[in-house]
């Protein structure tokens, strides 16, 4: 089984790698386990730290660049499709999220296509498909209404996959992610990144700057879930997946106050005290656009996980970014 992985050195690429590498082979709902041959980590930025293995190999590219991308969709059975300029970057350089979250999704499909093997597909969507006035509850049917630039792009995102699919080009399905926190490395341009900075900084002992207000909401999910359900978007069969191709994920609703507490209570009030709070407009804007209670019925239904709660969310952190060799 050969694997694809755009967006592959980040932080997720790089827990699907690590996650197939240890498990050695992959069972596809319907067959026999398959053993894993070949991962392919393509990015536009090459990292150092991935993980060692001779089934691994990088490619730092470009997914508008044809050539490089009919290279690494050669052979590739399984594709998950993670690249994507994030939120505040993409609001503030339009053209460069619309080159990436448009174009190079575009390029991508174009590329499994002309395969004519219909290879698998799962693209990390966002609840940023939805903004504006909503329903106090958002729900498998809730129509798409885009407030951002990202929003918009990676609704465009799920329809392409929806029709490619359709049109039996790839076997393809969208998830779309909760705030994926804590995410660990370093602060980027993401809108999101706040909800993660305010535990993962503090807990290393550094300071961290929130630009949100204590009153936030936000729907979250933790590292660990979001891991587990890509495994089981790629995993199950076209015929169980049908028509509707887009599957909400299950998270949790949280405010920033109850995030701050959870951090409390695993590393005392010194580590809270290590945050500023620094208003910033456009953050605010962005984040209070999306939603933040969602009834994910058919991804439970799927056999999807969820966290419990914030406090363990914080724990798996600890557990998995600053307990581990």
């Amino acid at each position: 089984m050969n694997i694809l992985i755009t967006g592959g050195t980040g932080f997720i690429g790089k827990r699907i790698a690590s996650h197939l590498l240890q498990k050695g082979s992959i069972q596809l709902e319907g067959e026999e386990p398959r053993a894993i041959e070949k991962i392919t980590l393509f990015d536009a930025f090459p990292e150092d730290y991935v993980p060692r293995d001779a089934r691994i190999e990088v490619v730092c590219g470009d997914l508008n660049d044809a050539a490089a991308v009919a290279q690494v969709t050669a052979s590739a059975d399984l594709v998950w499709h993670l690249a994507a300029v994030v939120s505040a970057a993409a609001e503030a350089d339009f053209d460069m999220g619309m080159r990436t979250n448009i174009g190079g999704t575009m390029a991508l499909l174009e590329a499994l296509r002309a395969r004519r093997s219909r290879p698998r597909l799962v693209f990390s969507s966002s609840f940023a498909v939805f903004g504006g006035t909503l329903p106090p509850v958002v729900t498998d049917q809730t129509a798409l209404t885009p407030k951002s630039s990202y929003g918009m792009e990676k609704a465009v995102g799920e329809l392409l996959v929806a029709d490619y699919s359709r049109k039996g080009f790839i076997d393809g399905r969208s998830v779309r992610l909760p705030t994926i926190t804590v995410r660990p490395g370093k602060p980027n341009k993401a809108a999101s990144s706040c909800f993660s900075s305010v535990v993962r900084e503090p807990l290393a002992g550094q300071s961290a700057v929130c630009p949100v207000s204590k009153e936030t909401q936000v729907y979250v999910a933790s590292p660990r879930m979001a891991l587990a359900s890509l495994m089981r978007a790629m995993q199950l069969s076209n015929q169980t997946v049908g028509a509707e191709r887009t599957i909400p994920l299950p998270g949790i609703t949280v405010i920033v106050a109850e995030i701050v507490a959870a951090l409390e209570r695993a590393a005392g009030p010194q580590a809270a005290a290590r945050i500023r709070w620094e208003p910033d407009a456009g953050i605010q804007r962005i984040v209070d656009s999306w939603p933040v209670r969602v009834h994910a019925e058919r991804a439970a239904a799927l056999g999807f996980p969820c966290d419990t709660d914030f406090d363990s969310i914080v724990r798996a952190h600890i557990e998995d970014e600053l307990k581990r060799p």
